[in-house]
């Protein structure tokens, strides 16, 4: 089951960070049709937010065809956004720690890795695209 969390400085509202947070699980294969959603109750107790705004996320996700509402049940998947590369995600990810671990060494902190990393990002993304 997935387990959100809120990052205050995302510039994202609770709701979207849930709503994001659901996709990036979705596509990462960490949730997957059938699983159920933390119930509203759930999350309100664990990150001391509005029930609307929960709902409000499981509305959203519910509109994009990704998890459905079953009254008196629960929200459950279904659908998923995997593709073919999720096999790819191992290694990468193996990277990804090494370049984290490097970054630690040369003494960044959180913030300087995540302008970092989201910079190189944006420019590699914008390279692509032109």
């Amino acid at each position: 089951m997935i387990e959100f969390h809120l990052e205050d400085h995302s510039g994202l509202s609770p709701y979207l960070q849930l709503v994001r947070q659901v996709r990036q699980a979705l596509r990462l294969g960490l949730l997957a049709e059938g699983d159920q959603l933390p119930t509203v109750k759930e999350v309100v107790a664990r990150l001391a937010i509005n029930p609307n705004t929960v709902l409000k996320a499981y509305r959203e996700l519910e509109h994009e065809g990704l998890v459905a509402a079953r009254p008196g049940v629960g929200t459950f998947v279904t659908a998923t956004l995997t593709d073919g590369s999720l096999a790819a995600h191992g290694p990468l990810r193996m990277d990804l720690q090494r370049w984290l671990a490097k970054a630690r060494k040369a003494g960044l902190d959180d913030e300087s890795i995540e302008a970092l990393f989201m910079t190189t990002f944006r420019t590699v993304a914008g390279e692509e695209i032109a």
